[in-house]
């Protein structure tokens, strides 16, 4: 480990080693999840998990589209039956931004080292096939690298390029970690740039055009 190293940590593993799991037979579904699941076809109390986790259902059908208490939006609230025993669901950290932080904090208890840490989970794309990582949580670094201000070759002042940094490393981990029987929790970065910017991921109320159009559906 050196000052500097990122190191990408699924969501899942976390998860796992803390406990956030629920298991199906002690779960009993309400009339919502239980309209939901006989439209989508899954098992009711998933869905009761996932509106369990959920502060905000944007979508129902055809599948949840749903807000976690972390401001991450994702389909089923990150809940996960896969890579876990039968009967079981695996759910997201409830603050992955303090699990980072407290990750973090043990690396540089155990070596001296400071290093960065962002907490990966697996999402769908808008209007693209397949899935990739994206940062749920994050310690040591910005989330956004922030161009607005500079000037590009030919001059122009660019007005709205943010680069979502931690989205980036999250999706390269991710293709290293694989899927499905991979069984690669983690991703140690190193000789990464330092990039300055800020924290403002998640669009604020009023600002999301897509979840207005949503919300008017």
């Amino acid at each position: 480990m050196e000052d500097g190293d990122i190191i990408c940590i699924a969501s899942t593993i976390i998860s796992k080693a803390k406990g956030y799991t629920r298991n199906l037979n002690d779960v009993i579904p309400d009339d919502r999840a239980t309209r939901i699941a006989e439209k989508t076809g899954e098992d009711p109390r998933f869905i009761q998990v996932v509106l369990d986790q959920a502060c905000d259902v944007l979508i129902e059908t055809p599948f949840t589209l749903t807000e976690v208490s972390c401001g991450h939006v994702g389909v089923r609230s990150g809940v996960d039956a896969s890579n876990v025993e039968d009967g079981l669901v695996i759910t997201l950290p409830a603050d992955p931004m303090k699990e980072a932080e407290e990750i973090r904090t043990e690396i540089k208890d155990l070596t001296g080292k400071t290093c960065g840490i962002i907490v990966t989970d697996t999402c769908g794309r808008s209007f693209r096939r397949g899935q990739t990582g994206h940062a749920i949580g994050w310690s040591g670094m910005s989330a956004i690298r922030d161009f607005r201000g500079d000037s590009d070759l030919f001059g122009h002042t660019l007005e709205i390029t943010e680069e979502a940094v931690v989205d980036e490393i999250a999706g390269f981990a991710n293709f290293i970690m694989g899927e499905s029987n991979n069984g690669v929790p983690a991703v140690h970065f190193r000789g990464i740039p330092a990039w300055t910017g800020h924290n403002d991921i998640y669009f604020k109320e009023g600002e999301d055009v897509i979840r207005k159009a949503l919300k008017k559906v």
